[in-house]
């Protein structure tokens, strides 16, 4: 008769996090203001503002979005924080940068949000090659937090982890 198949990894105390099933849906916007700007370098405060006060703030409703210029142009704090309150009602998350600055604020919250209590002395894998965009901060923030209790950390699949820490 023929050993049957078991599936050891199945039967571990192994823990597998994927940082992708944290994944916040909504559409992610990067904002440019750089259209709202005088010859797309100046800011013009009465322009600005008439833009600011006649844009249609709700299509960005559950939306994350980063605010940025894609210019030389110097833009005062003001004019950024300005398009943020009127973006609040309506955008789940808005930050000043790129979309790599904004996933990563996003994992942040969402990093410092997530209860680890249940991984105490356990053996966890971080699963890697995510299909969503993860950002690599995500996985530096999340080993660190699990680190102080974790039995051990590594990276990757069951069947081919990098060892990254362990508990002595």
């Amino acid at each position: 008769m023929a050993d049957d198949i078991i599936n050891r990894v199945a039967n571990s105390k192994l823990v597998t996090l994927d940082l992708e099933d944290y994944y916040p849906e909504g559409k992610r916007i990067l904002f440019d203001i750089k259209d709202w700007l005088f010859e797309g370098f100046v800011l013009r405060e009465k322009d600005f503002r008439k833009y600011v006060t006649e844009f249609n703030w709700s299509q960005y409703q559950d939306s994350y979005i980063a605010l940025t210029c894609s210019t030389d142009a110097i833009i005062p704090a003001w004019a950024f924080m300005l398009l943020s309150m009127h973006l609040e009602p309506f955008a789940k998350k808005v930050v000043i940068g790129n979309l790599e600055t904004l996933e990563t604020s996003v994992y942040q919250d969402i990093i410092n949000d997530l209860d680890v209590a249940e991984f105490k002395d356990k053996p966890i894998i971080i699963k890697g090659c995510s299909k969503k965009p993860v950002p690599q901060n995500a996985y530096i923030m999340l080993s660190n937090k699990l680190k102080p209790l974790a039995k051990s950390i590594m990276y990757g699949e069951a069947c081919s982890s990098v060892p990254l820490f362990k508990n002595k």
